[in-house]
């Protein structure tokens, strides 16, 4: 019997998201589909019709009560290397 080789690469164990996180996303997207998930806590607030929209709100709602959800993904801002250079040398008129 031959040995299995492994890749090289770890597998990380457990779940990413936790079961309470899945239960709270199935219940935003019958809401969607019912037509009763709301976007925004005011008084204008759509109906959501998007799927990944409904998702969003689940693990939002997931995460306020405290489940086992990562962190979201927030745009970080480009340092030194995104952008125009600013030109050191003075202008002469």
């Amino acid at each position: 019997m031959a040995a299995k080789k492994s890749s090289g690469r770890k597998k990380s164990g457990g779940r990413k998201y936790g079961k309470a996180a899945g239960k709270k996303v199935a219940s935003a997207m019958r809401r969607r589909k019912k037509g009763t998930l709301k976007s925004g806590k005011g008084g204008k607030g759509g109906t959501v019709k998007n799927r990944k929209q409904a998702i969003a709100i689940g693990l939002s709602e997931a995460r306020a009560k405290g489940a086992k959800v990562p962190r979201k993904k927030t745009g970080k801002k480009t340092g030194k290397k995104g952008g125009r250079k600013k030109s050191t040398r003075k202008k002469s008129s």
